[in-house]
């Protein structure tokens, strides 16, 4: 494929042909330099800044010259690798293969390049510093006049300030602009398997470069496919929305219009709380689960400034004499440092640890394995997110078949109810999580299976460690079997779990924000023995396939709908959406932003046509509890609300507020444009929900309407959370809120369920009080 000359200049960005020419200016005017001054009084010393800029000028021409050759060839190459893998179905999987690999290579060529003119930037920017410096230096008396601004000639120093000005000038405008030389929409143009094939290129190396920072050279020197390139085919497939001919900012800016108008699942009257000993079980095993992130993760967020300190008391460092008397894990450090972090956290004995994992590979979870003899339990409690292994089996979100051995809780076993077993057979073939479904099989096999075999042949054989510690007759008979973990681990603990129900009928999962895993029907059958904790507005049990497609459609039809849109509201949302957590408010629900967090009661006629009845709530006071954002008092939010929130969002709610001769404005077509739910074709991943019965601790609104001195009493006194039995459906569409991923900390699920039990057993001994 060969592209002419003239529609490559005309391919070329705006910035690319500035700093051409000005790179091309500094060069000219430098030989205009020397042949001037060269040999009139001017050293060797003098002259070098001068001859080393207009070196380096060269070098950058040359090396963005080589840029577009290589930047042009990679988007040859992906154009032939989107054709041959999607145009011709039937194509040999070898030359696919070729035509991937030929894809990768220019693609690394090409970055290469730009690497390299990015160290020629930062060599220009260095010299620029350099030359400056020379020519502020010397003294008036200096009788070169090339490196002194006093120089009696008017026009020399005219000359002199204008290449100090443009060399400054190409450095820094060379910091801040794109390393592309072309336009590769001038290539792809509104082809979507080129834009797929393009951005799966552009994560794949992402991560991987990043992996290699982080240590994982291994994925960096690999060429073949692995999950690395699963994940950046999954997260290219989320970008398509560049076909269309939509910007990155104008994606964000959906988002922020999203965020301010999202309409929260209600909760009616009707909701049921959520069993007692559900929320006393799951407060009392949930350190177990925190307790499992064991790096320096949970000390970074609890301990912003001294988390080292804080990491390396918990890993026992200043405690190393005691190293040999701690449990021996597979893949701790040489002092047993994550077998004392997690024995710290939970205050228990070292003898209580039996067994655990922290090294990791392809889908590994880490988990650790702990006997409590005083409750007649036993506890396998499996690390969420911490490493970058775990970030890779999140991607892994492509659905894969669940087998009959997956399923085993669900179908074999006396304690099984027949219409549980029944129903999960007859509705074959089940869906899960690719990367949690792959990691919970390989943590069956490491803690209650063995593989034997002969000539490669591996066959499996049960009477694990599980069966050894609670079999007839061993050291746990009859004792009871809790799984736990939070967000990734979860999830995992949940899959493990309904594959060990069969064995064990005593067995219980608490997953504390965990991600969708499961389909419809596994999640109904595993509600008797699973239960899943949703902390409010946390991301994670939102977060699936479908519903970040979703999410996507939704934001993009803002800008498809509100065609008045321009280009500096564009950037006003897309800074309101990236700053979002600047911008809560401490006296009205966070998604109406006009007249709620800007105060501004002129606006009210906007927020009544566009929130309907919401506002009317609002204003009247009415707290409803089912709206998820959450109010708190603090002053600091109250004062950046304040100061910030105003400024931004008055400007952008007035470019949106509908004129009463025009009703039909941009935000009122996006919100009678975007359905509550996308039906699914044909061809489309299928859903998948968390799993077992839902419990959703919601924070209560605080307010003020009441007198103070109501509140004193403890018999007045309103609990901070509320927890109810959910509805697994509501959990199908992201939320986007300023809260999503703060309440997703660990130490705060932990913290509403102690409140929600705390302000149970008041309410029962207040109960008992008044009996009595």
């Amino acid at each position: 494929m060969y592209i002419p000359l003239k529609k490559l200049v005309k391919n070329l960005r705006w910035t690319s042909i500035i700093l051409g020419v000005t790179n091309v200016g500094v060069i000219f005017m430098g030989v205009i330099f020397f042949v001037c001054w060269h040999g009139r009084s001017c050293t060797r010393t003098q002259l070098l800044p001068f001859f080393f800029v207009m070196v380096a000028a060269g070098v950058r021409v040359m090396a963005m010259i080589r840029c577009a050759v290589e930047q042009q060839a990679a988007a040859i190459a992906v154009l032939g690798s989107g054709s041959s893998s999607s145009s011709v179905p039937d194509a040999s999987v070898v030359a696919v293969d070729l035509s991937r690999l030929e894809r990768r290579l220019s693609y690394k060529r090409w970055l290469w390049w730009t690497r390299f003119a990015t160290v020629v930037t930062l060599v220009q920017l260095l010299l620029a510093m350099y030359l400056i410096f020379v020519v502020g230096s010397n003294t008036p008396s200096t009788d070169c006049a090339l490196v002194s601004l006093s120089s009696t000639g008017g026009w020399k120093r005219l000359l002199l300030v204008v290449f100090l000005l443009m060399v400054c000038f190409v450095a820094m405008l060379q910091c801040f602009a794109s390393s592309d030389v072309l336009r590769w929409r001038s290539f792809y143009d509104m082809q979507d398997s080129a834009w797929k094939a393009h951005y799966q290129e552009v994560f794949d190396h992402g991560i991987r470069e990043a992996l290699c920072c982080l240590g994982r050279v291994k994925y960096l020197k690999n060429m073949e496919e692995d999950e690395v390139n699963s994940v950046a085919q999954m997260l290219g497939d989320l970008v398509t929305y560049r076909a269309s001919g939509t910007g990155h900012l104008e994606f964000l800016a959906g988002l922020a219009l999203l965020q301010m108008h999202n309409q929260y699942p209600k909760l009616d009257a009707n909701s049921v709380d959520a069993p007692e000993d559900k929320i006393e079980e799951a407060a009392a095993f949930y350190p177990f689960a925190e307790a499992a992130y064991t790096g320096p993760l949970l000390d970074v967020g609890r301990n912003p400034i001294l988390f080292p300190c804080a990491w390396l008391y918990r890993q026992g460092v200043f405690t190393a004499w005691s190293r040999n008397r701690r449990p021996v894990l597979q893949g701790d450090n040489w002092w047993r440092g994550h077998a004392a972090a997690f024995l710290n956290y939970v205050n228990l004995s070292q003898e209580s640890l039996r067994r655990g994992r922290v090294n990791q590979g392809k889908c590994q979870a880490a988990y650790f394995i702990v006997v409590l003899h005083d409750i007649r339990s036993v506890v396998i409690a499996v690390r969420g997110t911490e490493t970058p292994e775990d970030l890779i089996t999140d991607g892994l979100c492509r659905e894969t078949f669940l087998t009959m051995e997956d399923l085993d809780g669900l179908i074999s076993g006396l304690h099984i109810d027949p219409i549980t077993r029944q129903a999960v057979l007859s509705s074959f073939p089940h869906y899960g999580h690719s990367g949690i479904v792959e990691s919970a099989r390989e943590l069956y096999h490491h803690i209650e299976g063995a593989f034997s075999g002969a000539s490669g042949a591996a066959a499996f054989e049960s009477g694990g460690f599980l069966s050894s510690l609670l079999g007839a007759g061993c050291e746990c008979d009859g004792y009871a079997v809790r799984i736990v973990g939070h967000s990734l681990g979860g999830a995992i603990a949940a899959l493990l779990g309904i594959r060990l129900y069969g064995q064990f009928s005593d067995l219980r999962v608490y997953a504390y924000g965990p991600l969708p895993c499961v389909d419809s029907v596994i999640a109904d059958a595993c509600s008797g023995f699973i239960t899943s904790i949703v902390h409010d507005s946390e991301f994670s049990s939102f977060l699936s396939v479908n519903s970040i497609l979703r999410l996507r459609a939704a934001a993009l039809t803002t800008f498809s709908q509100g065609s008045t849109t321009d280009k500096a509201m564009i950037s006003k949302l897309a800074q309101l959406f990236l700053n979002v957590s600047k911008y809560e408010s401490g006296t009205a629900l966070t998604p109406i932003p006009a007249a709620a967090i800007a105060g501004d009661a002129t606006q009210s006629y906007m927020t009544d046509k566009v929130y309907g009845n919401q506002s009317k709530t609002i204003s009247e006071g009415n707290m409803d509890l089912g709206n998820y954002a959450v109010l708190h008092n603090e002053s600091r939010i109250n004062e950046i609300c304040k100061s910030m929130a105003k400024d931004l969002l008055e400007d952008v709610t007035d470019s949106f507020l509908p004129d009463e001769n025009h009703v039909d404005d941009p935000v009122s077509r996006f919100l009678e444009a975007v359905p509550s739910s996308v039906t699914r074709s044909t061809g489309d991943p299928p859903e998948i929900y968390l799993p077992g019965l839902v419990i959703h601790l919601i924070r209560r609104q605080r307010g003020i309407s009441f007198p103070l001195w109501k509140g004193w009493g403890p018999q007045e006194r309103e609990p901070p959370y509320k927890a109810i039995i959910a509805n697994r459906e509501n959990f199908k569409e992201i939320l986007v809120s300023p809260y999503m991923f703060l309440d997703h900390l660990p130490w705060r699920c932990q913290y509403a369920l102690q409140r929600v039990w705390e302000s149970r057993k008041m309410k029962m001994n207040h109960d008992g009080l008044q009996s009595v």
